[in-house]
Protein backbone atom coordinates (compact mmCIF):
# COMPACT_ATOMS: atom_id res chain seq x y z
CA UNK A 1 0.00 0.00 0.00
CA UNK A 2 2.97 2.53 -0.69
CA UNK A 3 3.82 3.96 -4.77
CA UNK A 4 6.25 1.96 -6.48
CA UNK A 5 9.38 3.42 -5.13
CA UNK A 6 8.38 2.98 -1.36
CA UNK A 7 6.99 6.27 -0.58
CA UNK A 8 3.87 6.24 1.87
CA UNK A 9 2.38 9.77 1.12
CA UNK A 10 -1.75 9.94 1.74
CA UNK A 11 -2.01 10.07 -1.79
CA UNK A 12 0.69 7.48 -2.52
CA UNK A 13 -1.40 4.89 -0.35
CA UNK A 14 -4.42 6.24 -1.48
CA UNK A 15 -3.83 5.49 -4.88
CA UNK A 16 -2.33 1.78 -4.36
CA UNK A 17 -5.50 0.95 -2.24
CA UNK A 18 -7.01 2.47 -5.14
CA UNK A 19 -5.85 -0.45 -7.49
CA UNK A 20 -6.43 -2.86 -5.14
CA UNK A 21 -9.88 -2.17 -4.32
CA UNK A 22 -10.40 -2.44 -8.29
CA UNK A 23 -9.35 -6.26 -8.18
CA UNK A 24 -11.51 -6.93 -5.50
CA UNK A 25 -14.12 -5.05 -7.05
CA UNK A 26 -13.73 -7.85 -9.99
CA UNK A 27 -14.14 -10.65 -7.81
CA UNK A 28 -17.51 -9.20 -5.64
CA UNK A 29 -18.45 -8.55 -9.66
CA UNK A 30 -18.75 -12.55 -10.10
CA UNK A 31 -21.04 -13.03 -7.26
CA UNK A 32 -18.37 -14.08 -4.63
CA UNK A 33 -18.72 -13.08 -1.13
CA UNK A 34 -15.54 -11.74 0.39
CA UNK A 35 -13.88 -10.52 3.29
CA UNK A 36 -10.31 -8.53 3.33
CA UNK A 37 -7.57 -8.36 5.00
CA UNK A 38 -4.44 -6.13 4.91
CA UNK A 39 -1.17 -5.29 5.97
CA UNK A 40 -0.61 -2.26 7.84
CA UNK A 41 3.79 -2.16 8.32
CA UNK A 42 4.28 1.42 6.30
CA UNK A 43 1.28 3.02 8.18
CA UNK A 44 2.63 1.85 11.88
CA UNK A 45 6.08 2.58 10.60
CA UNK A 46 5.15 6.13 10.00
CA UNK A 47 3.85 6.17 13.91
CA UNK A 48 6.56 4.74 15.16
CA UNK A 49 8.72 7.66 13.15
CA UNK A 50 5.95 10.14 14.99
CA UNK A 51 6.23 8.36 18.21
CA UNK A 52 10.39 8.92 18.48
CA UNK A 53 10.14 12.57 17.28
CA UNK A 54 7.77 13.46 20.23
CA UNK A 55 9.04 10.87 22.90
CA UNK A 56 9.97 13.75 24.89
CA UNK A 57 6.82 16.19 24.93
CA UNK A 58 4.11 12.82 24.90
CA UNK A 59 4.29 9.93 26.03
CA UNK A 60 4.59 7.14 22.70
CA UNK A 61 1.20 5.50 21.49
CA UNK A 62 1.47 1.85 22.46
CA UNK A 63 1.94 -0.59 19.32
CA UNK A 64 -1.67 -2.26 19.41
CA UNK A 65 -2.95 1.52 19.89
CA UNK A 66 -0.66 1.74 16.68
CA UNK A 67 -2.52 -1.12 14.89
CA UNK A 68 -5.89 -0.23 15.67
CA UNK A 69 -5.59 3.06 14.31
CA UNK A 70 -3.88 1.39 10.71
CA UNK A 71 -7.12 -0.58 10.80
CA UNK A 72 -9.14 2.71 10.65
CA UNK A 73 -7.22 4.99 8.51
CA UNK A 74 -6.33 2.01 6.05
CA UNK A 75 -10.29 0.80 6.77
CA UNK A 76 -11.77 3.64 5.95
CA UNK A 77 -9.75 4.54 2.72
CA UNK A 78 -10.33 0.91 1.10
CA UNK A 79 -14.23 1.32 2.22
CA UNK A 80 -14.40 4.87 -0.20
CA UNK A 81 -11.90 3.03 -3.17
CA UNK A 82 -14.05 -0.53 -2.94
CA UNK A 83 -17.79 1.59 -3.36
CA UNK A 84 -16.12 3.62 -6.34
CA UNK A 85 -15.01 0.32 -7.91
CA UNK A 86 -17.65 -1.74 -7.53
CA UNK A 87 -19.99 1.14 -8.49
CA UNK A 88 -18.50 1.63 -11.96
CA UNK A 89 -18.94 -2.07 -12.49
CA UNK A 90 -22.49 -2.18 -11.86
CA UNK A 91 -21.90 -4.70 -8.39
CA UNK A 92 -22.69 -2.16 -5.46
CA UNK A 93 -22.58 -3.97 -2.23
CA UNK A 94 -22.61 -2.40 0.90
CA UNK A 95 -19.12 -1.90 2.49
CA UNK A 96 -17.93 -2.08 6.61
CA UNK A 97 -14.58 -2.14 8.50
CA UNK A 98 -14.53 -3.93 11.35
CA UNK A 99 -11.63 -3.24 14.11
CA UNK A 100 -10.72 -6.57 14.95
CA UNK A 101 -8.83 -7.85 18.22
CA UNK A 102 -6.77 -11.32 17.84
CA UNK A 103 -6.55 -13.37 20.44
CA UNK A 104 -2.84 -14.58 21.41
CA UNK A 105 -1.47 -16.78 24.39
CA UNK A 106 -0.12 -14.39 27.18
CA UNK A 107 2.42 -17.13 27.62
CA UNK A 108 3.66 -17.47 24.03
CA UNK A 109 7.12 -18.09 23.93
CA UNK A 110 7.34 -15.07 21.59
CA UNK A 111 6.88 -13.02 24.28
CA UNK A 112 9.76 -13.76 26.47
CA UNK A 113 12.30 -13.23 22.90
CA UNK A 114 11.34 -10.58 20.94
CA UNK A 115 12.94 -10.54 17.58
CA UNK A 116 10.93 -8.86 15.01
CA UNK A 117 12.12 -5.61 14.10
CA UNK A 118 10.22 -3.07 13.23
CA UNK A 119 10.37 0.68 12.27
CA UNK A 120 13.58 2.76 11.20
CA UNK A 121 17.08 2.37 12.75
CA UNK A 122 18.17 5.08 15.16
CA UNK A 123 21.42 6.44 17.06
CA UNK A 124 22.08 4.95 20.46
CA UNK A 125 21.12 8.62 22.14
CA UNK A 126 17.69 8.83 20.28
CA UNK A 127 17.28 4.45 20.95
CA UNK A 128 17.55 5.20 24.94
CA UNK A 129 14.78 7.20 24.94
CA UNK A 130 12.27 4.81 23.40
CA UNK A 131 14.40 2.35 26.09
CA UNK A 132 13.13 4.29 29.02
CA UNK A 133 10.06 4.20 27.73
CA UNK A 134 9.85 0.64 27.60
CA UNK A 135 10.56 -0.99 24.48
CA UNK A 136 13.23 -3.10 23.59
CA UNK A 137 15.63 -2.29 20.99
CA UNK A 138 18.75 -4.39 19.11
CA UNK A 139 22.44 -2.77 18.55
CA UNK A 140 22.60 -3.46 15.03
CA UNK A 141 25.68 -2.22 14.68
CA UNK A 142 26.72 0.10 12.05
CA UNK A 143 23.25 0.65 11.11
CA UNK A 144 21.99 2.11 14.43
CA UNK A 145 19.79 0.11 16.78
CA UNK A 146 16.02 -0.96 15.84
CA UNK A 147 13.09 -2.04 17.68
CA UNK A 148 12.29 -5.64 18.41
CA UNK A 149 8.75 -6.79 19.67
CA UNK A 150 7.04 -10.19 19.96
CA UNK A 151 4.99 -12.06 16.64
CA UNK A 152 3.08 -14.35 18.86
CA UNK A 153 0.69 -17.10 17.44
CA UNK A 154 -2.72 -15.87 16.33
CA UNK A 155 -5.03 -18.22 18.32
CA UNK A 156 -8.50 -16.80 17.07
CA UNK A 157 -10.15 -14.13 15.59
CA UNK A 158 -12.47 -12.51 18.38
CA UNK A 159 -14.67 -10.35 16.17
CA UNK A 160 -15.24 -12.92 13.86
CA UNK A 161 -18.75 -12.97 14.88
CA UNK A 162 -19.52 -9.36 13.54
CA UNK A 163 -17.76 -9.47 10.01
CA UNK A 164 -19.96 -12.88 9.60
CA UNK A 165 -23.46 -11.01 10.62
CA UNK A 166 -22.41 -8.42 7.85
CA UNK A 167 -21.57 -11.14 5.40
CA UNK A 168 -24.92 -12.51 5.93
CA UNK A 169 -26.91 -9.36 5.19
CA UNK A 170 -24.51 -8.74 2.05
CA UNK A 171 -21.32 -6.85 3.07
CA UNK A 172 -18.04 -6.95 1.53
CA UNK A 173 -16.42 -6.63 4.60
CA UNK A 174 -12.53 -5.47 5.93
CA UNK A 175 -11.61 -7.40 9.01
CA UNK A 176 -8.43 -8.45 10.92
CA UNK A 177 -6.18 -5.61 9.47
CA UNK A 178 -2.26 -5.73 10.10
CA UNK A 179 -3.05 -9.10 11.86
CA UNK A 180 -5.72 -7.46 14.16
CA UNK A 181 -4.98 -6.26 17.41
CA UNK A 182 -3.33 -8.37 19.89
CA UNK A 183 -4.75 -8.69 23.00
CA UNK A 184 -3.97 -11.28 25.72
CA UNK A 185 -6.93 -12.70 28.06
CA UNK A 186 -6.24 -12.02 32.17
CA UNK A 187 -6.92 -14.30 34.60
CA UNK A 188 -10.52 -12.76 35.33
CA UNK A 189 -11.53 -13.24 31.76
CA UNK A 190 -10.76 -9.64 30.90
CA UNK A 191 -9.22 -8.91 27.36
CA UNK A 192 -6.03 -6.12 27.06
CA UNK A 193 -3.68 -5.11 24.26
CA UNK A 194 -0.55 -5.88 24.17
CA UNK A 195 3.03 -4.26 22.21
CA UNK A 196 3.35 -6.96 19.88
CA UNK A 197 2.54 -7.67 16.10
CA UNK A 198 0.68 -10.41 14.27
CA UNK A 199 1.70 -12.02 10.85
CA UNK A 200 -1.60 -10.91 8.74
CA UNK A 201 -1.36 -13.83 6.60
CA UNK A 202 -1.35 -16.47 9.28
CA UNK A 203 -4.17 -13.85 11.10
CA UNK A 204 -6.43 -14.42 7.71
CA UNK A 205 -6.11 -18.34 7.50
CA UNK A 206 -7.79 -17.84 10.87
CA UNK A 207 -10.12 -15.47 10.36
CA UNK A 208 -11.00 -17.89 6.80
CA UNK A 209 -11.78 -20.83 9.10
CA UNK A 210 -13.45 -19.40 11.97
CA UNK A 211 -16.26 -17.70 8.86
CA UNK A 212 -15.80 -21.63 7.15
CA UNK A 213 -14.60 -19.30 3.59
CA UNK A 214 -14.14 -21.91 1.00
CA UNK A 215 -11.22 -19.96 -0.70
CA UNK A 216 -8.03 -18.07 1.22
CA UNK A 217 -6.58 -15.46 -1.58
CA UNK A 218 -3.24 -14.53 -0.67
CA UNK A 219 -2.48 -11.58 -2.94
CA UNK A 220 1.61 -10.88 -3.70
CA UNK A 221 3.64 -9.20 -6.19
CA UNK A 222 4.66 -12.70 -8.06
CA UNK A 223 1.91 -15.01 -9.95
CA UNK A 224 3.07 -18.39 -8.95
CA UNK A 225 5.10 -19.64 -5.54
CA UNK A 226 8.49 -20.87 -6.73
CA UNK A 227 10.68 -23.52 -6.09
CA UNK A 228 14.68 -21.84 -6.51
CA UNK A 229 13.49 -18.39 -6.54
CA UNK A 230 15.66 -15.97 -8.52
CA UNK A 231 18.18 -18.84 -9.46
CA UNK A 232 18.29 -20.65 -13.02
CA UNK A 233 16.40 -23.35 -12.12
CA UNK A 234 13.55 -21.66 -10.85
CA UNK A 235 10.16 -23.45 -11.51
CA UNK A 236 6.55 -22.46 -10.59
CA UNK A 237 4.29 -24.28 -8.72
CA UNK A 238 0.92 -24.76 -10.16
CA UNK A 239 -1.59 -26.80 -7.98
CA UNK A 240 0.18 -28.70 -5.17
CA UNK A 241 -0.92 -30.80 -2.46
CA UNK A 242 -0.43 -29.44 0.99
CA UNK A 243 1.84 -31.91 2.64
CA UNK A 244 4.16 -31.51 -0.76
CA UNK A 245 4.42 -27.73 -0.39
CA UNK A 246 5.25 -28.28 3.51
CA UNK A 247 8.36 -30.36 2.26
CA UNK A 248 9.29 -27.70 0.48
CA UNK A 249 9.03 -25.08 3.15
CA UNK A 250 10.84 -27.78 5.20
CA UNK A 251 13.69 -27.70 2.69
CA UNK A 252 14.19 -24.07 2.74
CA UNK A 253 12.40 -23.10 -0.29
CA UNK A 254 10.79 -20.22 0.72
CA UNK A 255 12.15 -16.71 2.67
CA UNK A 256 11.04 -16.57 6.30
CA UNK A 257 10.70 -12.91 5.62
CA UNK A 258 8.60 -13.17 2.16
CA UNK A 259 6.97 -16.02 0.80
CA UNK A 260 7.51 -18.27 3.92
CA UNK A 261 4.90 -16.74 5.86
CA UNK A 262 2.34 -17.19 3.13
CA UNK A 263 3.02 -20.51 2.02
CA UNK A 264 2.59 -21.50 5.85
CA UNK A 265 -0.88 -19.65 5.74
CA UNK A 266 -1.99 -21.41 2.75
CA UNK A 267 -1.01 -24.91 4.17
CA UNK A 268 -2.95 -24.14 7.82
CA UNK A 269 -6.13 -22.94 5.96
CA UNK A 270 -6.01 -26.11 4.05
CA UNK A 271 -5.52 -28.62 6.72
CA UNK A 272 -7.97 -26.95 9.00
CA UNK A 273 -10.77 -27.36 6.53
CA UNK A 274 -10.55 -24.96 3.67
CA UNK A 275 -11.12 -26.41 0.03
CA UNK A 276 -7.75 -24.85 -1.12
CA UNK A 277 -5.35 -21.67 -0.62
CA UNK A 278 -4.71 -19.64 -4.12
CA UNK A 279 -1.26 -17.61 -4.26
CA UNK A 280 -0.86 -14.96 -6.98
CA UNK A 281 -0.09 -11.59 -7.51
CA UNK A 282 -3.02 -8.91 -7.01
CA UNK A 283 -4.12 -8.08 -10.78
CA UNK A 284 -4.66 -11.91 -11.22
CA UNK A 285 -6.69 -12.91 -8.34
CA UNK A 286 -9.84 -12.74 -10.18
CA UNK A 287 -8.51 -15.18 -13.38
CA UNK A 288 -7.36 -17.32 -10.42
CA UNK A 289 -10.58 -17.73 -8.49
CA UNK A 290 -11.70 -19.06 -11.54
CA UNK A 291 -8.71 -21.36 -11.37
CA UNK A 292 -6.27 -20.09 -14.64
CA UNK A 293 -3.32 -18.07 -13.00
CA UNK A 294 -1.57 -18.68 -9.48
CA UNK A 295 -0.61 -21.57 -7.29
CA UNK A 296 -3.50 -23.90 -6.01
CA UNK A 297 -2.55 -25.08 -2.70
CA UNK A 298 -5.19 -28.60 -2.28
CA UNK A 299 -5.65 -31.14 0.37
CA UNK A 300 -3.63 -34.43 -0.37
CA UNK A 301 -4.98 -37.11 -1.62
Amino acid sequence: MTAPDGRARPEDQIAAIAVAADRIAAVVSDGHEVVVTHGNGPQVGNLLVKNEIAASVVPPVPLDWCGAQTQGTVGFVLLNALERSMAERGAARPVGAVVTRTLVDVDDPAFARPTKPIGRYLPADEARVMIEHGQSWQDRGDAGWRRVVASPEPREILDAEPIRALLAVGFVVVGAGGGGVPVVRDRDGGLRGVEAVIDKDLAAAVLGRALEADVLVIATDVEHVALGFGTPDQRPLQTVGVRELRRYAGDGQFGSGSMGPKVEAACRFVEAGGSRTLITSLDQIESAVHGASGTVVEPSE
